[in-house]
Formats: structure tokens, C-alpha cells, sequence
């Protein structure tokens, strides 16, 4: 995947205010813009590490969360930008991410913008909500991203913004939910860390990890959202990646390479949408998650 230097738009900053209160947004929320080539080697090595331990796939086609992937190298220039001169910044939690896909994503130039819709001031630090839009090079909408995360340390930027309501759909249980069990080895952490183009020492290194304050390296949260994605298509959806029109999902805590994962599954209202959860032996990992199905034919 190839990527253009990405260009910040300056944010005019907002005067202080109280971080409980709805705040306003600057004249111009901190944003960035890049264009990036997606080829179809990347869709297909993203795709196969998404599939850990799973048969090869029934229908071709993008993992629903690649747009996450496409997205990510812009988003932490962002983040960066806004920490710059901040002395008590430590790193970046992800706390949740939401991707609702408009066109299946498809090998060709990507522009993808992304923007700090609020910040607030949290004990541990500051919390972003960033809003990700990408197009086709003709302005088409292929999909929109929300994400939240926790600048630890973050001081200097001032609070601003009403972060967005997360979604949870699902109203009416269809059945029980189904609980599989999978295993994410270190070589599979390895080989997602180079699909997607995240190689934090964290995910590949249990020194590093250890030094971040983790007891080992630990795998990547939207490893498990993806492989999550996997196990829906291919149970819920038909096997076509195209019909997870929306997946989202928050983090719960992180999860050391090797560890068994059970990851649950549960239909709700005719099918449309599945909520899922992703457990260790240690407790939750990945909490409120959902995929949105579009019925088959459209």
C-alpha cells in the first residue's frame, strides 16, 4: 500500500471550557487529507491473515474491516500532530471503532480524510473522537469511520466537541448465542502486523510490550474484530463479505498473543444484524461488538 505525505489543516483552538459541558467545535477541527493506492495483493494478504485458522473463503471480495486498515496510517499522523510539544503524552489507547462500508472496497486510489470531531478531558488523559471518510478519487463515499481513543498523558489541546453516541444495534434475539473457540498464535500476530501495516513493538516483541506495561506482546484489537467479521460472513452472511455493511465493536482489554480466544455469536432481529463478543480466560477483550447484514441479492 502506497501513501502520499498526508497534509494537516491547522485548527484555530477553542478557549477553555468545562471538559462536562457540550462544547463547541473550533472554526476548524484538526484534520488531514492523503490519497493512498490499494492494490489487490493488500485486500487479499489483509483478508487471509482476518481469517486465522478459518478455510479459504466462499466468495472473493475485501474483510469488512479493511477500511480500519486504510485508514490507520492517516489517523495516527493525526494524533501525532495534536500531541506535538506535549511532554506528558505516553501513547494511544483504542478504545472503540465503528466502519460503515457504502460500496464494497475495491483495489485502485483511496483519498481518506480524517477529522478530530471532539476532544475531552479524561484522568488518564485526553479522549478523541475522530470521524474517517473515504472516497473514490470521483468523491463517491466508500465508507465512514468513528473512532474513539485516549491520549494517555495528553494535556495541551483544549476540550472541545460532543464526542458521538456509540451504536449497538439489535433489538430482538433471533436464538442463543453460539460460542467458538480460537487461538491467535504469535506468527499469526506477526503476519497481521504486516497486512495491515501495524508494527508497534507491542504486537511483536515481548521486551517492548513488557516496557509498555503489558506482561507480553499482545495481539492486535482489530485482529480479533476482523477475524469476528470472518466468522459472520461465512455464518450469517453466506459467505459474502459485501453483505457487513457496518461492524463496531469497543475494547475491553488487551489480549497476549497465544491466548484462547472465545468469541461469541448472536442473531438478532431476522438476521440483519450479530452481536459479538470476544472473551479470554482472563475476561472480556472486545465487548459491544455488532455487524450489520444486508439482506442477500442487494
Amino acid at each position: 500500500m502506497t501513501t502520499t505525505t498526508p497534509t494537516p489543516t491547522p485548527a484555530t483552538a477553542p478557549a477553555p471550557a468545562d471538559p462536562d459541558t457540550a462544547l463547541p467545535a473550533p472554526a476548524a477541527p484538526p484534520s488531514s487529507r492523503t490519497r493512498l493506492t490499494v492494490t489487490a495483493r493488500d485486500l487479499a494478504a489483509y483478508r487471509a491473515t482476518a481469517r486465522t485458522g478459518l478455510p479459504a473463503p466462499a466468495r472473493t471480495g475485501a474483510s469488512p474491516a479493511h477500511p480500519f486498515v486504510a485508514a490507520h496510517a492517516l489517523a495516527q499522523h493525526t494524533v501525532t500532530a495534536l500531541t506535538a510539544g506535549d511532554d506528558g503524552f505516553t501513547g494511544v489507547v483504542h478504545l472503540a471503532q465503528e466502519i460503515h462500508t457504502h460500496t464494497p472496497l475495491a483495489a485502485g486510489d483511496l483519498d481518506v480524510t480524517v477529522t478530530v470531531d471532539a476532544v475531552r478531558r479524561e484522568a488518564r488523559g485526553l479522549r478523541l473522537a475522530l470521524t474517517t471518510r473515504l472516497t473514490d478519487p470521483a468523491g463517491t463515499p466508500v465508507a465512514d469511520l468513528h473512532t474513539a481513543a485516549l491520549l494517555l498523558g495528553a494535556t495541551r489541546t483544549d476540550p472541545y466537541g460532543t464526542p458521538r453516541p456509540a451504536a449497538h444495534p439489535g433489538t430482538t434475539p433471533d436464538t442463543g448465542p453460539h460460542t467458538l473457540t480460537r487461538t491467535l498464535a504469535a506468527a499469526d500476530t506477526t503476519a497481521y502486523a504486516h497486512a495491515s501495516g501495524d508494527l508497534n513493538p507491542i504486537h511483536l516483541d515481548d521486551d517492548a510490550a513488557r516496557a509498555a506495561g503489558f506482561p507480553a506482546a499482545i495481539a492486535h484489537g482489530m485482529h480479533l474484530i476482523a477475524l469476528a467479521a470472518e466468522e459472520i460472513t461465512d455464518r450469517h452472511a453466506g459467505g459474502d463479505p459485501a453483505r457487513l455493511t457496518a461492524l463496531g465493536a469497543r475494547f475491553a482489554a488487551p489480549t497476549p498473543t497465544g491466548s484462547e480466544l472465545r468469541l461469541a455469536l448472536q442473531s438478532y432481529d431476522g438476521g440483519a444484524v450479530v452481536r459479538f463478543t470476544v472473551a479470554t480466560g482472563a475476561g472480556t477483550a472486545v465487548k459491544a461488538g455488532w455487524a450489520r447484514i444486508a439482506p442477500a441479492g442487494e
